[in-house]
């Protein structure tokens, strides 16, 4: 493993959605997000990111994107959900094949990290169960679970996932966070209002570095949504999703951002940043 760390920004497909969905304008009728009795001008297709992250201490992949039954069984995959959000995963795109690409394989895997269990973002863990850890926070866990609106329970059925549990240590907008390796380099903190779970991952070189690459995950589509507080057209809480969608601009517009990366920004194109 070298002994820098290099992020790969990855695309597994694409999801087509109503632009209601990621940016709820004010013109917006209630439930445009849905798409429903809305004409397909209003769709966009927007990417479904992974991050795999080559670092010093061993190799760790962030979401899982779409699994590849979409490319034949998409409404079975996605079922209800499948009106509101249409999966598109191009051969070689499935999480396991760019791991595969980059020289590796699954069973290499040392953390498989999901930022939140939503569909988009949970889907591929069948292409991933045997890494050697699966984790995601104890908050969504525990919501995915109760079946609500967005997740997909049979996406993780008989894999063996762990939780974290954060610290309360005054980072973010709800002061807690998960140190991976507790050495500061990659930190989940916790980005609620768009589930309750989900966490943004800051990423540094070493502790006591200043730069750092955060991964907002859903907090946020793209940079409009923080440079113009364009909030999403479906949001678990809409209080924590903006105070989350304040923190992620604070460290947007801080110094040392690197850059601020939104999975389903359609600006971010593949790429590698090397920490």
């Amino acid at each position: 493993m070298s002994s820098s760390i290099q992020v790969h920004v990855l695309h597994t497909g694409s999801v087509i959605v109503d632009e209601a969905l990621p940016f709820n304008y004010k013109s917006n009728p209630p439930f445009a997000w849905t798409g429903l009795f809305r004409s397909k001008k209003k769709q966009m297709r927007l990417p479904v990111s992974i991050y795999l992250i080559e670092h010093p201490k061993g190799l760790v992949l962030i979401d899982t994107g779409w699994h590849a039954i979409n490319r034949t069984k998409p409404f079975k995959n996605l079922s209800l959900a499948y009106p509101i959000y249409k999966a598109d995963l191009p051969e070689g795109e499935a999480v396991h094949e760019h791991i595969e690409q980059l020289g590796y394989q699954v069973s290499d895997l040392d953390y498989v990290v999901l930022s939140h269990l939503h569909c988009d973002h949970a889907d591929g863990l069948r292409h991933v169960s045997t890494a050697n850890h699966i984790l995601v926070s104890q908050e969504e866990l525990d919501a995915a679970n109760q079946n609500t609106i967005g997740y997909a329970p049979h996406q993780w059925e008989n894999i063996n996932i762990d939780t974290f549990a954060f610290t309360h240590n005054g980072i973010g907008p709800t002061g807690k966070s998960f140190d991976l390796f507790d050495d500061g380099t990659i930190e989940f903190v916790h980005t609620p209002g768009h589930s309750i779970g989900q966490c943004a991952a800051r990423i540094k070189a070493h502790k006591e570095d200043d730069a750092f690459l955060l991964l907002a995950s859903d907090a946020a589509y793209a940079s409009k949504s923080w440079n113009y507080g364009i909030l999403p057209g479906f949001v678990n809480n809409k209080e924590e999703t903006i105070n989350s969608l304040n923190w992620i601009k604070s460290q947007a517009t801080h110094p040392q951002c690197i850059q601020v990366l939104a999975n389903h920004d359609p600006d971010i194109k593949p790429q590698v940043f090397n920490l």
